[in-house]
């Protein structure tokens, strides 16, 4: 069951949220597991509820850098995730650094006939690929023979994928008829079609019945943690993609997607459904430019349950693994590390701390990313710019926006340039790019003002913005005074500044982490 996402490409799939689910599940009782999936709707209901409050806004929060180290860990995980079927490997931990720990090992163990396939899909993939970027475009004035055969190659490279499964599916099946198989095969996939039913709010142990409250208490935080996680994964791939193809995404459309499908899902015993980053890319690396090709994907998916399950015995694990592979290898971003340290290199942090944490469980790796993107955001707030210069008066001029974490800043710099100096001296606020400010802004300001009055000297602000005006006017701060323009606040000092010698000084403090945009 699919539902349309803003994202052209993005694939709702269960696999990026279970591993989710499963670990909630592993901290509580054996009795939650089994009653895990009776929750969904509920757990669904947290995506759906979201959509009115608007609370996709929530996700703008969510960098570029942390999308950038959430896509490239994820290439090389899922590319590596699918070595051991590209080799014939089995029993390989699904966590990443054991699974590279027990490929390694079980190297020996590889099978000649899975390796052979996998690497020949591969180079065949690739090939089609490099084809198909080098195709010139089709006139009408050419032959018809020559449109005809540029028609056919486009073709051959756009169906790439199911051509390549096709065919080996065909060569398994062939080797199979002679007697042996070299290959190892998807195996037995279970016919038929989930029962569309309401989902039970209760559940019978033995000879207890337990109600639905007791279910979500058992649930716990999982119940916000599951819809919370995914929302996170599903829009960190919405905005992968969109961001490689040039569209924009809508998060609230990605939330009311999201939780629309879970909720339906629950009527058929789903798992958590989220975005997949490995459907998702071989969808992109296909053609998929529509969110209909959900409704196309899910249709011969529901058809395949149904009446073809059995032709999948024959599909080789090598070809799906090379057909994965090809899709996310292209989004492993080896240029953004130079970038970022040519542009801002203090974006490499969250930059890296999601790439490297990724690696242990996505879901870490996510809100690590986004914790210590929030954090610097916040140091910015807490210790914006403060330009100063100086002749006569002292003119500070903050380079954003006000806000309580800055109140110490503020005052420190103030102390440090104006009141702790012999003799103190008079200070204009030039306010021309505060475009807010909080209560506590002004309670500290008002605390400035008597620090002022107290050593004989004046605090003025200039260029204050309408609003905040009117935000310092309603405190009625005792020996607030405010200008239009700076010069107009030089001359109730009665000093005339010269503007050409004016000399920018900054603290030491100050320096540690530039404002973003801030150009002197």
């Amino acid at each position: 069951m699919l539902l349309l996402p803003h994202s052209a490409e993005e694939a709702p799939c269960p696999q990026v949220a279970a591993p989710v689910f499963s670990g909630v599940a592993a901290a509580r009782s054996h009795r939650w597991r089994d009653r895990g999936p009776d929750c969904r709707a509920a757990s669904a209901g947290l995506c759906r509820g979201g959509r009115p409050a608007s609370s996709g806004f929530l996700l703008d929060f969510v960098s570029c850098p942390v999308i950038k180290g959430f896509t490239s860990a994820a290439s090389v995980t899922i590319s590596f995730n699918q070595v051991k079927n590209i080799l014939g490997l089995h029993n390989i931990p699904r966590q990443f650094f054991l699974q590279v720990y027990h490929t390694f090992q079980s190297i020996g163990e590889t099978r000649a006939g899975d390796a052979l396939l996998g690497l020949v899909c591969l180079a065949v993939l690739v090939g089609l690929r490099a084809m198909k970027g080098h195709i010139p475009r089709i006139h009408r004035v050419e032959l018809l023979s020559v449109r005809i055969s540029r028609l056919i190659v486009w073709a051959t490279a756009t169906a790439r994928n199911a051509l390549v499964v096709l065919f080996a599916g065909l060569v398994a099946y062939s080797f199979q008829l002679m007697g042996s198989q070299p290959f190892t095969l998807t195996g037995e996939t279970p016919q038929g079609l989930p029962p569309f039913q309401l989902p039970p709010f209760s559940k019978a142990e033995g000879n207890s019945t337990v109600p639905f409250s007791e279910m979500v208490q058992d649930l716990g935080a999982g119940l916000a943690v599951v819809p919370l996680m995914g929302l996170l994964e599903t829009v960190a791939i919405a905005k992968a993609f969109a961001s490689q193809n040039n569209y924009r995404i809508d998060p609230n459309q990605e939330l009311l997607a999201m939780g629309l499908t879970n909720l339906l899902g629950s009527f058929v015993s789903s798992y958590p459904v989220t975005g997949s980053f490995g459907r998702t890319a071989v969808n992109a690396q296909t053609g998929v430019c529509t969110p209909a090709g959900g409704l196309v994907t899910g249709t011969l998916v529901l058809l395949s349950l149904a009446y073809l399950t059995s032709l999948f015995y024959y599909i080789p694990k090598a070809a799906l693994a090379a057909v994965i592979i090809c899709a996310v290898a292209p989004m492993f971003d080896a240029r953004i590390f130079r970038t970022l340290w040519r542009v801002k290199r203090l974006d490499l942090v969250p930059l890296c701390v999601t790439f490297l944490l990724c690696f242990w469980e996505v879901q870490y790796g996510i809100v690590a990313g986004i914790l210590v993107s929030g954090v610097l955001l916040l140091y910015t707030i807490a210790r914006p710019r403060i330009k100063l210069s100086e002749q006569g008066a002292l003119l500070m001029q903050p380079a954003s926006g006000l806000h309580f974490p800055a109140v110490e800043s503020l005052r420190d710099a103030m102390h440090r340039w104006a009141l702790a100096v012999s003799p103190p001296r008079c200070v204009i606020l030039d306010c021309t790019h505060v475009s807010s400010m909080d209560y506590t802004v002004v309670m500290g300001l008002a605390d400035l003002l008597q620090d002022f009055q107290k050593r004989g000297v004046t605090l003025t602000f200039s260029g204050l913005q309408g609003h905040v005006l009117q935000v310092l006017l309603s405190a009625d701060l005792e020996g607030f005074q405010h200008f239009p323009s700076v010069e107009e606040a030089e001359k109730g000092h009665g000093a005339e500044l010269d503007g050409r010698s004016r000399v920018l000084l900054h603290s030491a403090s100050e320096n540690m982490l530039p404002a973003s945009g801030l150009i002197q």
